[in-house]
């Protein structure tokens, strides 16, 4: 679901209302005042609040999400608890990318936008009107927007640009993957009780127990989705705990091994992981094969490295200067050849063809963004600011040499998903949170 930065509202609004005695048009001092509540706090996340009204928006989205994909929906106490978790760890991590500098103007996700519009084929004015008619408001899906980005933002920062792959984890990765003959997809469901960081026996235990309360209730009947959205601590909670569909070596080694043995519909024990208790459900399975077709896209790029003497603005300022010489017909490979610190400058900025996994994952995501001849914004990465531009696409059969590529990116792909976790997890501990939410 999508999120927003909540604004600061009072604590607590009490307006009393004279009520006026019948058949006058003057207010009577009554007996005792009504007090109307208009709003008050339900939660103190470190300097910020989330109030009732936040939650009881959020809360109304949940429901009608759960509503689309016919899940069951909770106790509604149940489901309010879960929403505002899920509000409070939004709220952490949104706090920190701003505290550390990451920002998204208007004119960037304007551009995101438009793009997201054209995948749904359709102009900006009439995805706007799209999202209205399913009842919600652009403006509030355009700021739950912007904090979606800027989140993926902090995550590349903050975990995905530190994972390391080594070359024995590839060859091992390889060799089990020959051994299991073949790579299926799953499409997999989980709930998660999450266990807080320094946790004592005594939470171990209760956390342990709650988990296997739940397990207890998807096996006498209840609907998985339904346990996930009222048990789960997992971000996918209030989507029925659906994590999608993957390849088996994409999915943590803990998932796969336990879906290995499942057949579609059927769930596994509680498994222990550092991230807490989880229970794993096969939705689909459908059965892969040895060959593996993949996209590779030719590109080229301007890069301008960012050091003590060139700062991330100075470099962005003037990669759009360039930008705007391309599109007004200044060739692409000329201006690399002048102004790119890259060692493909001499090319053109050319970098031949790639394949998934050969480049950095935030070059990697904007470069898939792109139509053929199409020039990005600046995009940040650890060795500086580019400007990407992709001349061609095909697919290929992926050569044993290649394979060690994807088997690199898939197990990127699966640390990142568990370092994730555990970041998010104690991140959430170390903030201050004063939950308010019995206090009516």
């Amino acid at each position: 679901m999508f999120r927003r930065l909540s604004t600061l509202l009072p604590a607590l609004l009490l307006i009393p209302v004279l009520l006026s005695a019948p058949g006058t048009g003057h207010a009577q001092a009554p007996s005792k005042a009504r007090v109307l509540t208009v709003d008050r706090i339900v939660a103190v996340v470190n300097d910020e609040v989330i109030t009732q009204f936040d939650l009881a928006t959020r809360t109304k989205l949940a429901v009608a999400q759960l509503s689309r994909q016919g899940t069951a929906l909770p106790a509604p106490d149940m489901l309010e608890r879960q929403v505002l978790e899920r509000m409070i760890s939004d709220r952490v991590q949104l706090q920190l990318a701003r505290d550390t500098g990451i920002r998204l103007d208007d004119g960037q996700l304007e551009k995101i936008l438009t793009r997201i519009a054209a995948d749904n084929k359709m102009t900006l004015p009439q995805f706007r009107e799209a999202i209205e008619r399913d009842g919600m408001a652009f403006s509030r899906f355009r700021e739950d927007l912007r904090d979606e980005v800027m989140i993926s933002r902090l995550r590349e920062r903050e975990v995905d640009s530190r994972i390391v792959v080594t070359d024995s984890e590839i060859d091992n990765f390889i060799k089990t993957s020959a051994t299991r003959g073949g790579n299926d997809e799953l499409n997999l469901a989980h709930v998660l009780v999450r266990v807080p960081e320094g946790a004592s026996p005594e939470q171990l235990a209760e956390r342990r127990a709650r988990a296997e309360q739940a397990l207890a209730r998807v096996r006498s009947g209840a609907e998985f989705g339904q346990v996930a959205a009222e048990f789960s601590d997992a971000p996918d909670a209030l989507k029925g705990g659906m994590m999608g569909t993957r390849p088996s070596d994409r999915w943590p080694t803990l998932f796969a091994d336990a879906a290995r043995t499942l057949k579609v519909g059927e769930v596994s024990t509680v498994l222990r992981s550092p991230a807490g208790f989880h229970i794993i459900r096969v939705v689909d399975r459908k059965v892969g094969g040895n060959s593996v077709i993949v996209q590779q896209s030719r590109a080229r790029h301007i890069l301008i490295r960012v050091n003590e003497l060139v700062s991330e603005a100075d470099a962005t300022q003037r990669l759009r200067g360039l930008k705007e010489r391309i599109e007004n017909g200044t060739p692409f490979g000329e201006l690399a050849r002048l102004h790119s610190d890259d060692g493909s400058a001499a090319r053109g900025g050319e970098l031949g063809w790639i394949s998934p996994g050969d480049t950095v994952p935030p070059f990697e995501r904007a470069m898939n963004q792109l139509k053929i001849n199409e020039v990005s914004d600046p995009v940040r990465s650890d060795f500086g600011m580019h400007l990407i531009q992709v001349t061609e696409r095909r697919s290929e059969d992926l050569s044993a040499e290649r394979q060690r590529l994807v088997a690199r990116q898939a197990i990127r792909a699966r640390k990142a998903d568990e370092a994730y976790q555990e970041w998010v997890r104690q991140l959430r501990d170390r903030a201050f949170v004063n939950l308010r939410l019995e206090d009516r």
